[in-house]
C-alpha cells in the first residue's frame, strides 16, 4: 500500500499531543505535594521521557513490536532500528515504519511518568533511574507485545485500541506495587500536613492531559478517518462525564471540589482509551461516568486503608483502566469497528476481556513488587530520614521551586 501523507501527517501531529502529556503528568503531580519536592517529581516526568526515548530506540520498540517470540515478546530484529525505516512497516501499512515507531515511543514514556505517582518525596533519583529503566524493559514492552503485536492476549481476541491495559493497569497496579515496598512518608497520616501546595498547578496538568489525549486515542486509528473522528469525540464525552460525576459524589460528602473535578477528567479518559475505538458516544457516558464515580470510591479506599500512593495512579489509572478494558467487553459496537461486545450478543469478548485485564494486572503487580524489592535491597529505593525532611528538590537535585 502507497504511503498515505493525510494519514502520516496526523499521527505525527498525534505524537506531539500524547508527548505533552508526559509533562502534564509531571505538572498534575508536582502541584498534588507539599512545595518542598516539585522539582523533583517535575524531574521525573522528564527523566522518563528521556531515558524511554533512548531505551525505545535501542531496544524497546524491537522487544514490543518485534517477531514474536512465543506469544510473549518481541525478537531483537528491530535493535537500534534495524529495518523500521521510511517505508510502511508491519504494523501500519498507510504510514511509515518511523512514523508508528514514534507514536509508540510516547505511549511509553508516559506510562513510566505515570508510574512515579508512588515515589513521590521519598525517592532516590539514581534508584529510580534503575527501576524506571528495568520496568519499561521487563514490564511494559511484553505487555504492549501481547496486545499490540501479536502476543498471546491478541491472538485470543482482546480488544484494547489505545492502552487501557498496556499503559494503565500495568503503571497503576505497578504503582501500587512499588508503594507497597517504599513504604510512607515520614509521618504520612498523622503530624504533617500533606495537603497540595498548588491546585492550580495540577488542574493545568489535567487540561494538558485532556488535550494530549485526543491524540492518545483519536492518534491509535493509526488514519485520518472516521474511526479517529469517533475516538476523538467519545474520548471527550467520556471525560467530561467522569468529571461530572466525580464532582458530584465529592460534592455529596462536602463541598464540590475542583481537584477531584479534574481527577475525575482523568479518570474517565483512563477508562474510555481501551474502548474508544469499539463504542459510541451513548456507551461513552456510561463507561466515564462510571468511572468518575468509582475512582473516587477507590481513592476513599486507599484513604481509608492508609495507604500512601501519593498522587493516585492505582485509584485512578488502575481503577479506571481495569474498568475500562471490562466496560470494552460490554459495550463494544459492531457498526463503530466490527467487534461486538455483551449488549451485542458477544458475551464471549466480554470474557476475553477479563482474562487479558486480570493477566495484566496479575503479571505488572507482581513483576513490579519483585523488582522493586530487588532495587531496594541492592541500591536502596529511600533517601534517608534526614533527606526527606529537607524536601527531594535540595537533597537531590540542589535546586528550589520556589526562591
Amino acid at each position: 500500500m502507497v504511503i498515505n501523507s493525510g494519514d502520516t501527517a496526523w499521527v505525527l501531529a498525534a505524537t506531539a499531543l500524547v508527548m505533552i502529556m508526559t509533562p502534564g503528568v509531571g505538572f498534575f503531580y508536582g502541584g498534588l505535594l507539599r512545595n518542598k519536592s516539585v522539582v523533583s517529581m517535575m524531574g521525573l516526568s522528564f527523566l522518563a521521557f528521556a531515558m524511554v526515548s533512548v531505551q525505545w530506540v535501542l531496544f524497546g520498540y524491537s522487544l514490543a513490536f518485534g517477531p514474536d517470540v512465543s506469544g510473549f515478546v518481541g525478537n531483537l530484529n528491530y535493535i537500534l532500528l534495524h529495518g523500521v525505516g521510511l517505508d510502511a512497516g508491519v504494523w501500519a501499512n498507510n504510514i511509515p515504519a518511523l512514523a508508528h515507531m514514534i507514536f509508540q515511543l510516547v505511549f511509553a514514556t508516559v506510562t513510566l511518568a505515570i508510574l512515579t505517582s508512588c515515589v513521590a518525596e521519598r525517592v532516590k533519583f539514581s534508584s529510580f533511574i534503575v527501576l524506571g529503566l528495568l520496568w519499561t524493559t521487563l514490564v511494559y514492552d511484553p505487555l504492549a507485545h501481547w496486545v499490540w503485536a501479536g502476543g498471546w492476549t491478541a491472538q485470543m481476541g482482546a480488544l484494547d485500541f489505545a492502552g487501557g491495559t498496556v499503559v494503565h493497569i500495568s503503571s497503576g497496579f505497578g504503582a501500587l506495587a512499588i508503594a507497597l515496598v517504599i513504604g510512607k512518608r515520614i509521618g504520612y497520616g498523622a503530624s504533617y500536613i500533606m495537603e497540595p501546595h498548588n491546585i492550580p498547578m495540577s488542574i493545568l496538568g489535567a487540561a494538558l492531559l485532556w488535550f494530549g489525549w485526543f491524540g492518545f486515542n483519536s492518534g491509535s486509528a493509526l488514519a485520518a478517518n472516521g474511526l479517529a473522528a469517533s475516538a476523538f469525540v467519545v474520548t471527550n464525552t467520556a471525560a467530561a462525564a467522569g468529571a461530572l460525576t466525580w464532582l458530584a459524589a465529592s460534592w455529596l460528602k462536602g463541598k464540590p471540589s475542583t481537584m477531584g473535578m479534574a481527577s475525575g477528567a482523568i479518570a474517565g479518559l483512563v477508562a474510555i482509551t481501551p474502548a474508544s475505538g469499539y463504542v459510541d458516544t451513548s456507551a461513552a457516558l456510561i463507561i466515564g461516568g462510571v468511572a468518575g464515580v468509582l475512582c473516587y470510591g477507590a481513592l476513599l479506599f486507599r484513604v481509608s486503608r492508609g495507604l500512601d500512593e501519593s498522587c493516585d495512579a492505582w485509584s485512578v489509572h488502575g481503577t479506571g483502566g481495569l474498568w475500562g478494558a471490562i466496560a470494552t467487553g460490554i459495550f463494544a459496537n459492531p457498526a463503530v469497528n466490527s467487534f461486538a461486545g455483551l449488549l451485542y450478543g458477544n458475551p464471549h469478548q466480554l470474557v476475553v476481556q477479563i482474562i487479558a485485564a486480570g493477566a495484566a494486572l496479575i503479571y505488572a503487580f507482581v513483576l513490579t513488587y519483585i523488582l522493586a524489592k530487588i532495587v531496594d535491597m541492592t541500591l536502596g529505593l529511600r533517601v534517608t530520614e534526614d533527606e526527606e525532611y529537607v524536601g527531594l528538590d535540595i537533597s537531590q537535585h540542589g535546586e528550589k521551586a520556589y526562591a
